[in-house]
């Protein structure tokens, strides 16, 4: 296949600078508002509540969401999202205005931080789901792994990037500023989204109520063993092999390599992640998906073992390393997967599914990580994150033949043929 096949359709190349845009500015924002909020409180809970407003709306909310992007037009709808985030950036570059500080107290502005992160769930409740509708629009059906891959590589870029600028911009130019920066990039990420022509409305079912509505989508979900299957084998692997909550510890006290060595091991799973998904770009996965989605996965909680077992600096950051670089797999897999089986009326629906899944599983899974770390100690509470992981991939596979024999190449070559 066409490595660059999903590049050649120009929309889809103004999405993806959108999209790198945007996932740059929410992840940087992230980053300096915890600077920000402990610079004003000291205090480490303080930063659990940033993570729990956000949290909050974004999955309650994420079902309606589904419902809402299912009856509306796509691009339209992210104009809004865009619009919302750049109104919350703005909100935040001006909270951040040092001369408001002397006006204010901190407790007025901690709680306008707070209120405005909260709106930022919401947003992100209506955003993927959104996100995840407009690509299977912009490009044609033979396109969609290809077009899963590029933008799976640009959001892990995105998301790797944007935080490594708030470390240094924070530096160099100070809280007030760095929001200034996150507020052009959601501007930007705004601009590029003008340029996308409207979309047609693919559900048929305009004016369904919303029960009925929801109820669709979740059956449409839960009855599909691939759909099902890639969702479930990812929140159990986000869930359980969740070490990078741990990573601080293990910096520490377990390799005692200070605050650089935290760094390396933080970055690790990143690199490998953006290593393997640009490498399936000219490596498509579609083939026996099932299968290497398992081996994906199985090598994921082998490579959490070993993190957790390792006293060794280098074998934990290879540990991390390829931890990222199959879960980036995985990640590739599992969007190719929802992108060739989703029926178009019922985007929304099942991408909200999805980010309840992935997104509450990230949250949850640090909570497991901590819960179990002070149960068990931290070495164990990583190892048996990784044996959890194992044991579910064995489930899965012997409970759901189909989904081990999946395999997406018939679909992708039948729209291949479909064009020539």
């Amino acid at each position: 296949m066409d490595p660059y096949l999903a590049l050649r359709f120009r929309e889809f190349n103004i999405f993806l600078v959108a999209r790198f845009a945007m996932v740059f500015a929410w992840s940087m924002q992230f980053i300096v508002i915890e600077w920000q909020v402990y610079s004003m409180t000291k205090d480490p809970l303080s930063l659990g509540v940033i993570g729990l407003m956000e949290v909050i709306p974004a999955v309650s909310m994420a079902l309606f969401a589904g419902h809402i992007v299912d009856q509306k037009e796509k691009r339209n709808l992210l104009l809004k999202c865009l619009f919302g985030f750049s109104t919350i950036s703005f909100g935040l570059f001006a909270l951040s205005e040092p001369f408001l500080a002397l006006k204010m107290d901190n407790t007025t502005i901690l709680y306008g931080i707070y209120f405005l992160v909260f709106l930022g769930g919401i947003v992100r409740a209506f955003l993927g789901p959104t996100i995840f509708s407009l690509i299977a629009l912009i490009v044609p059906k033979r396109a969609y792994p290809n077009a899963a891959t590029w933008s799976s590589t640009t959001w892990q870029m995105a998301s790797v990037l944007g935080p490594t600028l708030a470390g240094f911009s924070i530096s160099w130019v100070g809280v007030h500023w760095s929001m200034c920066v996150i507020f052009a990039f959601s501007l930007a990420a705004l601009i590029c989204i003008l340029k996308i022509s409207r979309k047609p409305i693919m559900n048929p079912k305009i004016g369904e109520p919303i029960g009925d509505s929801l109820k669709e989508g979740l059956r449409f979900v839960f009855n599909s063993k691939a759909v099902f299957g890639a969702l479930t084998l990812d929140m159990i692997a986000v869930l359980f092999g969740g070490a990078i909550a741990l990573l601080p510890i293990f910096a520490q006290d377990i390799l005692q390599v200070g605050a650089e060595g935290f760094g390396v091991l933080r970055a690790a799973p990143a690199v490998g992640a953006a290593i393997t998904m640009i490498g399936s770009t000219r490596f498509p996965v579609h083939r026996a998906a099932g299968r290497k989605l398992l081996w994906a996965v199985f090598g994921f909680g082998l490579s959490i073992i070993v993190f957790g077992l390792s006293t060794s600096f280098w074998l934990s950051v290879f540990a991390l390393f390829m931890s990222g670089a199959l879960d980036g797999i995985s990640m590739v897999i599992r969007q190719t997967i929802l992108q060739l089986k989703t029926p178009d009326e019922m985007r929304g629906r099942v991408a909200s599914v999805n980010s309840m899944f992935v997104g509450s599983s990230n949250e949850l899974g640090a909570f497991e990580s901590g819960v179990t770390a002070k149960l068990m100690g931290t070495v164990a509470a990583v190892v048996f994150g990784g044996t959890m992981t194992l044991l579910t991939v064995g489930f899965t596979a012997f409970i759901s033949p189909s989904f081990r024999k999946l395999d997406l190449r018939d679909e992708v070559e039948a729209h291949e043929s479909a064009r020539s």
